[in-house]
């Protein structure tokens, strides 16, 4: 009878000869040292045959350990797949998009066909593997330290993705939750050091898919730090992390503070060490944050905040502590915030004075845009200690580039830009919270009108505030009660403390001051606002 040997059944015939002691001790030339020569000169020797030889030490992997069948068959795929490209001259599944040059058709080779093979040639043949074999594949490659951190981390994406229906596009489909988790779990595990070595939205993808499958909390605390080190690289869409059930929000903003705190501690990655002389020298290492990446994440964060602020369940707290965790990384502009400020207020119109003075202390009223300060006179939820603030700034804005000088302003404005606090202590309670509170249509339109006053020079006493288009009677209450308010000195020295107090937020009481550019060379005289602008 002839047996005739293949990739499928060779592993099998080595197991069944071992059994019955077919080996040289018994006969020169007998069954186990004819397959293992076999195995040598043609199975181990094509790239194929090798996984499939792998794959059938499965059914008896008992004996094959002891007869370091799998190791053997594990080794010849690791060799083949580390072998140099320009040496690769074997068939292989590659299903995704080559570049030109790679399928030979570069014009720059002047009609020269070259065949070029993607230095990623063998993750997908590789995916058809159980995750044990698998995991033991790429260490063995690792190991050989030939193959880049980049490749290595294309398989374990490609193996994410063959395994997990849905994965690309963020749609986790797990059928057996007992299966999948150990999957997920190799996958982080042989994920290169190096970062760069997979994509930001691959590891956040993988974080996603962590928490639906209840992963351990090292697998978790992983991907969060790995995603921390390249943060700058996500966008809003990968942030938004679904909370798990019974949590009460929409979003899971505890992780992505987590992030924040892994980002924020690379710009501690930085070690004083003493040089000649006792002098102090501040060493920094490769991963420290840049200004650039410190810019990209605050917007990143501004976007984030936009979004988690349409859920009407999120706490203010929330929103704040992750504002604050950016709020000292330089902007040229607070619009991003003050969108994400503007959203919030909007989902939840049930909040205190206290909360609204809270949440508008994350702005900085002079790194509004145009657009924005257009939008924000206008905004009805916003404080009207705000709109004033607002307002001021964009007359200044105006006069800078229209290059006249300042108006005079009333006299309570100019004590409080000069620091004088005088005796002006009789403001009462009911007026500290009429600041607080939103501003009315009349009271913007007073304010507006009283601005335009000054911007015409009618302006300049501390006890005479000249009213224009108040033609209406609440425009008239409005202006009335705006008297009132102007004249407290002590309302107006808490508004614009940051003159000469602590590097105050221009948009709060008492928020740290985001920066210092203002971009008046930039702005343009104030238009008409006479209709509700938006600002998206």
């Amino acid at each position: 009878m002839t047996v005739t040997l293949n990739a499928y059944n060779v592993i099998s015939a080595r197991c069944a000869a071992e059994y019955l002691g077919m080996n040289e001790s018994l006969e020169k030339g007998n069954l186990v040292y004819k397959i293992d020569v076999f195995l040598n000169s043609s199975i181990f020797r094509s790239w194929k045959d090798s996984i499939i030889a792998l794959q059938t030490t499965k059914s008896q992997s008992r004996m094959c350990e002891e007869l370091k069948l799998t190791s053997h068959c594990i080794d010849a795929v690791a060799s083949r797949a580390s072998v140099d490209v320009s040496r690769v001259d074997w068939s292989y599944t590659y299903n995704r998009k080559k570049l030109p040059e790679e399928n030979g058709n570069d014009p720059n080779l002047n009609g020269i066909r070259s065949r070029m093979v993607p230095k990623d040639w063998w993750v997908e043949d590789l995916c058809e593997l159980e995750v044990d074999l698998y995991k033991r594949v790429v260490i063995t490659i690792k190991n050989k330290g030939i193959v880049s951190s980049e490749v290595i981390g294309e398989a374990a994406k490609a193996y994410a993705y063959r395994r997990f229906p849905g994965f690309n596009k963020g749609a986790f489909q797990f059928n057996d939750v007992s299966k999948c988790r150990p999957i997920l779990d190799t996958v982080v595990w042989l994920l290169p050091s190096e970062k760069g070595s997979v994509s930001c939205s691959f590891l956040l993808k993988l974080l996603k898919a962590s928490i639906s499958l209840d992963s351990g909390e090292t697998v978790k605390a992983e991907l969060v730090k790995r995603i921390g080190q390249q943060l700058e690289e996500a966008s809003v869409n990968d942030l938004l992390i679904r909370a798990a059930d019974g949590e009460g929000t929409m979003y899971d903003a505890h992780v992505v503070q987590k992030i924040l705190e892994a980002f924020v501690m690379r710009d501690m990655d930085s070690e004083p060490q003493l040089e000649d002389g006792d002098e102090i020298q501040e060493v920094r290492k490769p991963g420290i944050l840049s200004e650039a990446s410190k810019l990209m994440v605050a917007k990143l964060v501004d976007g984030y905040l936009t979004e988690i602020a349409k859920d009407p369940n999120l706490p203010l707290s929330t929103f704040v502590g992750l504002a604050e965790m950016v709020s000292n990384f330089p902007r040229p502009g607070h619009d991003g915030i003050y969108r994400a400020v503007d959203m919030y207020l909007k989902e939840h119109p049930g909040i205190s004075k206290s909360e609204r003075k809270r949440i508008c202390k994350l702005m900085d009223c002079k790194k509004l845009s145009v657009d924005a300060c257009m939008h924000a006179v206008q905004n009805e939820r916003l404080p009207l200690r705000v709109v004033v603030q607002v307002l001021f700034f964009e007359q200044v804005r105006a006069n800078a580039s229209s290059g006249s000088s300042t108006p005079d302003l009333p006299k309570a404005i100019r004590d409080l830009n000069s620091a004088s606090y005088g005796s002006s202590r009789s403001a009462t309670t009911n007026t500290e919270e009429d600041w607080d509170a939103a501003a009315s249509a009349e009271e913007l339109r007073a304010l507006r009108g009283e601005l335009a006053a000054l911007s015409m020079g009618n302006g300049g006493t501390n006890d005479k505030v000249n009213v224009i288009d108040a033609k209406s009677h609440a425009d008239r209450a409005a202006m009335s009660k705006m008297k009132g308010l102007l004249m407290s000195k002590r309302l107006f020295s808490k508004i614009w403390s940051n003159k000469g107090g602590q590097g105050e937020n221009s948009g709060s009481d008492s928020s740290e001051s985001l920066g210092s550019a203002n971009n008046l060379e930039e702005a343009k005289s104030t238009p008409s606002r006479k209709g509700r602008h938006s600002v998206s």
